[in-house]
């Protein structure tokens, strides 16, 4: 479900493509740039039609969308309606050679946890007040991967940056 506050892949794709061409890149070299960032050996790289398709796609994967935004030097929520700017604390961490940046999931799930439970809500609950299923939510606590627009929902009920629910990884 569509929201007019979601995180924008348009806006973000819109932004990647300036990128591109201010520096007269091809799509190809600009999946390259983005992979070539954490230098990893064994990883799966983020396919250059993974990129292209965001304009077109209402849910991505996260971490992909974490390696792009490092590559424009832009936060998540710079990508938001009604963004004033640069928050405090909202920069992404830059991860050393070799490491990628993910969303630490069960940080994320223990926050959404604890604001659940001081409001006395259910899962359910939660999961409706942001649009989202509630399995979601709970698959969190386990390390499961998440999706923007998703991610940026559950960071604002939180009211904090989603840098806070980064780190790096060697996988």
């Amino acid at each position: 479900m569509a929201r007019s506050l979601d995180f924008s892949l348009v806006a973000l794709y819109e932004a990647l493509d300036a990128q591109r061409e201010t520096r007269g890149l091809s799509w190809t070299q600009v999946t390259r740039e983005i992979n070539r960032q954490s230098q990893r050996l064994s990883a799966h790289p983020i396919s250059q039609s993974t990129v292209q398709g965001i304009r077109t796609h209402s849910v991505v994967e996260g971490d992909g969308v974490l390696q792009m935004l490092l590559w424009l030097d832009r936060t998540p929520e710079s990508f938001m309606p009604g963004h004033r700017g640069s928050e405090i604390g909202a920069r992404l961490p830059q991860v050393p050679p070799k490491q990628i940046l993910r969303f630490d999931t069960p940080k994320l799930h223990a926050a959404l946890d604890a604001r659940r439970t001081a409001e006395r809500m259910t899962w359910e609950q939660v999961a409706g007040e942001l649009g989202i299923g509630a399995s979601t939510l709970t698959r969190l606590a386990a390390g499961g991967r998440t999706t923007f627009p998703d991610v940026m929902r559950m960071v604002g009920w939180l009211g904090r940056p989603a840098a806070e629910f980064t780190r790096a990884s060697d996988a």
